[in-house]
């Protein structure tokens, strides 16, 4: 059986592999890659792992005591939007783009024939979010621009696509994603940035506000507006994309930057101004600020008035990397509270040693578990459908994109809550340092505050979920693959928790049938409860698979984990659970929290005989 991970042997959670300490990812990644591409990615991963445990960990530190200053004029009182970053983000940078983080799930590697999947980004995503969740974001937001011109564009975009998806630091653009406008904010419906076509310059002109700009600077931006003679409302919005530099002098590169030294002149930029840089709670490493468009000039991505629909695609991925992060985040801070426990000494012991802290980690590495199995399951449907997508298939699983439209939304919602409550409770584990700068659960908790909000609040998102499930009739698919998950899980280890969730399953059909037939109004007051709802079901019920696979395998741990969410998400307890006499965590607390391997047999001798 394998050995578990003893950490009272580091100091903190750094200068360590996240890769290799991370065995749930492992896990997750292992299942929903094919054997052959997880064969090639293994030794990439423990890599960059290495590479974010180290570098790009100690640098973020840094830049989020300096981050990056906006110049707007320069001495001459000229337009600049010249954003000033430190080096060590520079070099985080270029470490983490040579890796491949976003070119392998867009342009085969140069030992493989075809990309890897979605799947392989968002894996890399969260081993960097273990650093820096405020990076993740330029970097998902390049991925999602690539996604968008890959999809959408005639090929005059081009040159951009070729950038944004390269691995030469010198050759490379960052995306970003100007949607939200001051009037609007979730309502993009509401935006008034208004587009016109220049027949003299033979380009595009976007004028208007955008109010919050998420790497500002970044030279592949898609941004929305509303051609001449457009209906009002999301029909009537363009997709465009807006460089930060001239289009007319070619596409402006991390290399061009480097030539100059310094910003690029003023006769090399596009015609907008960077207004001002926000100061955020958290999330430093990404300049987020106001931009004005002044007869900008832009390129059509696509159709005109199809720009809602195209951007939806792109938030789709957005709301999944968001996902990603979160997980990334939750797992620095378990690992940070992990060591904190395993090393920080009082009245005598460790302590970890003390009941209470073994319950809360158990349910923290539950919380992660689930989280991570989830969105990496998420993922793995959104992989298949964009593989499928490039391999030209004549039609598309619409059951796989229905299932799609109802889990992403849910997964944004619950993670990024998720992220703000592991962060918050890694910080008292720390105690009194904790909430200072000199320990990384202070950013932690500061950049976990934003992943609620990014993409979607919890609302909207709940919005989204009903909406899915009214106009795409998204429940077809999920109640089939809860079905079919619980059909499979036959061991006795899990006898109990299944029925849990069978039981539950059938009282959230029923909450579905009841949501169906009542009016809008308290369908919306029920959202947020049905989203979070499903999450639990559909979670439960993946890992109860999950832990019948491993215990058919050799293995009980998950079925340990598994049965520990259903008990804290499904079950009703008496007396809150007090009356139980239950110990379950004393005896799971080496296993789960260690991750050591538990034999199969003793975990059905754990389960408690029938009254």
């Amino acid at each position: 059986m394998g050995t578990g991970i003893e950490y009272g042997e580091f100091d903190e959670g750094r200068h360590v592999n996240y890769w290799e300490l991370d065995r749930t990812l492992q896990r997750e990644l292992r299942r929903v890659y094919d054997a052959d591409e997880f064969e090639w990615a293994e030794p990439r991963l423990a890599e960059f792992g290495e590479l974010i445990g180290h570098t790009v960990a100690d640098n973020a530190d840094y830049v989020d005591d300096h981050g990056p200053e906006l110049e707007t004029y320069d001495k001459y009182g000229d337009v600049h939007n010249a954003v000033r970053y430190p080096a060590e983000q520079l070099e985080n940078d270029e470490l983490a783009y040579g890796a491949g983080i976003v070119a392998d799930a867009f342009e085969a590697p140069p030992d493989r024939d075809e990309p890897m999947p979605i799947s392989h980004f968002l894996g890399m995503l969260q081993l960097l979010c273990y650093a820096d969740a405020g990076f993740g974001c330029p970097v998902a937001m390049t991925a999602g621009s690539a996604l968008i011109l890959e999809r959408f564009d005639d090929g005059d975009l081009e040159p951009y696509y070729r950038a944004l998806t390269s691995r030469d630091y010198d050759d490379l653009i960052e995306g970003a994603m100007f949607l939200t406008e001051e009037q609007g904010g979730s309502d993009v419906g509401a935006n008034e940035t208004t587009a016109r076509y220049d027949d003299e310059a033979d380009c595009w002109r976007l004028t208007g506000e955008k109010w919050f700009c998420s790497n500002i600077d970044a030279e592949g931006t898609l941004a929305l507006a509303r051609t001449e003679d457009a209906p009002s409302g999301t029909d009537g919005l363009s997709m465009f994309l807006v460089p930060h530099g001239d289009p007319d002098e070619g596409v402006l590169t991390k290399g061009d930057r480097r030539e100059f030294e310094g910003p690029p002149p003023g006769d090399a930029l596009n015609d907008q101004l960077y207004r001002r840089l926000k100061d955020k709670l958290g999330t430093t490493a990404v300049p987020t600020g106001e931009v004005e468009f002044d007869e900008t000039k832009a390129a059509l991505v696509g159709e005109e008035e199809a720009g809602f629909r195209q951007m939806t695609e792109m938030l789709n991925l957005e709301r999944l990397a968001n996902a990603a992060a979160s997980c990334g985040l939750m797992g620095r801070a378990l690992l940070e509270s992990k060591v904190q426990a395993a090393t920080r000494e009082a009245f005598g012991t460790t302590i970890d040693e003390f009941p209470l802290m073994r319950e809360d980690l158990v349910d923290m590495t539950v919380d992660y578990e689930a989280a991570t199995a989830y969105v990496h399951e998420v993922g793995r449907l959104f992989s298949a459908r964009e593989r499928a997508r490039r391999n030209d298939a004549a039609t598309e699983d619409e059951d796989a994109y229905r299932l799609l439209r109802l889990l992403i939304p849910i997964a944004k919602l619950r993670t990024g809550r998720m992220a703000v409550d592991t962060a918050s409770y890694a910080m008292e584990i720390q105690g009194g340092n904790g909430y200072v700068d000199d320990f990384v659960t202070n950013r932690l908790l500061r950049d976990a505050q934003v992943l609620p909000i990014w993409e979607g609040t919890e609302n909207v998102l709940s919005l989204d979920v009903v909406r899915a499930l009214e106009r795409e009739e998204a429940h077809e698919p999920f109640t089939e693959t809860v079905e079919r998950r619980l059909e499979a899980v036959t061991h006795p280890a899990l006898a109990d928790a299944a029925e849990t969730v069978a039981a539950e399953y059938e009282d959230l059909t029923g909450a579905l049938l009841t949501l169906a037939g009542e009016d809008s109004e308290y369908a919306q007051l029920s959202a947020k409860r049905l989203a979070h709802y499903l999450f639990e079901v559909f979670t439960a019920a993946l890992l109860l698979e999950e832990a019948q696979a491993d215990l058919e395998d050799g293995d009980g741990r998950t079925a340990m984990v598994a049965r520990r969410f259903v008990t804290n998400e499904l079950e009703a307890e008496e007396a809150r659970g007090i009356t139980d006499g239950d110990r379950f965590v004393l005896e799971a607390f080496e296993p789960i929290v260690h991750h050591a391997a538990v034999d199969p047999e003793a975990v059905a001798e754990a389960v408690p005989a029938d009254d």
